[in-house]
């Protein structure tokens, strides 16, 4: 490899442990893992630490660009409303600052937010990631002179790794991680909701989750969507809830050594 030639990193912070891939012609070489309970810290700042122990098992001769993943774990989410008023992105995140803190209270300027690009007239969806995690990422690829290329909420880089592959009017989204799952419903070509709560990703906590979104939307009156269900922790089979509602599975492969589901999580990123 050329001294010249830049490398890429993809680094995943998951809720109980932190992956590193570097990208090959190939696709993704699985560089390890370090567990969250490793560490005498907690939250995202026992995945930084993690993470910085992997980094310190990687020899870049050369530059190198870095591309983070962050769990849903660490991410908050919402919808933003359509509001003619929103003239310029800084109007747009004081607006988003409002919308997350009518859901989740004072938010004290510590989180970043991420948007997704819609049409006019359509709601955005909204991701808020911590403003120290984000700054402590920058940080520690600067130290090691590289750069950091995005860091990217995991819900988002999941859906539009699976964009193609889902309808595009109505459906509903499930990314169930090991401990946590994320719903994104979408009803006549507009994001209609999103919420994310503690679940396992067993069949019999898939298929309860599966059949209460079924029944909201039936008390809502709205019709009911196809279900697709991404859950990157499942090793054995491609996910299929014990209930009677059928869902799509949407499957990325799992790496021929090591088999972490942190890989797969990293595959999301495009």
């Amino acid at each position: 490899m050329s001294l010249l030639s830049t490398e890429r990193y993809i680094a995943v912070l998951g809720g109980e442990g932190v992956g590193l891939c570097r990208s090959s012609r190939d696709g993704l070489v699985w560089l390890g893992r370090a567990d969250n309970k490793d560490s005498e810290k907690s939250g995202w700042l026992a995945a930084l630490e993690g993470l910085e122990r992997l980094f310190d098992q990687v020899s870049s001769r050369g530059r190198a660009k870095l591309h983070v993943l962050v769990s849903n774990q660490f991410t908050r989410y919402c919808l933003l409303p359509w509001s003619e008023q929103i003239d310029s992105p800084g109007e747009l995140q004081n607006y988003a600052g409002i919308c997350f803190e009518e859901i989740y209270g004072s938010l004290n300027n510590e989180w970043q937010f991420r948007f997704s690009p819609e049409a006019g007239g359509r709601a955005r969806l909204a991701a808020a990631m911590p403003a120290e995690l984000l700054f402590s990422l920058q940080q520690s690829a600067s130290s090691r002179g590289w750069q950091l290329g995005s860091v990217q909420p995991y819900l988002m880089a999941a859906f539009n790794r699976f964009a193609k592959a889902l309808p595009e009017d109505d459906f509903l989204f499930i990314l169930a991680e090991p401990k946590r799952s994320t719903l994104l419903l979408a009803q006549g070509g507009h994001w209609a909701h999103v919420r994310s709560l503690s679940s396992d990703d067993s069949d019999q906590a898939l298929g309860i989750l599966v059949e209460r979104e079924r029944e909201l939307q039936e008390l809502e009156g709205t019709p009911a969507s196809q279900i697709y269900l991404h859950a990157p922790g499942r090793v054995e089979s491609p996910p299929s809830p014990v209930c009677a509602v059928p869902t799509h599975p949407l499957a990325l492969p799992l790496p021929e050594v090591g088999g972490d589901y942190l890989y797969t999580m990293a595959m999301a990123v495009l």
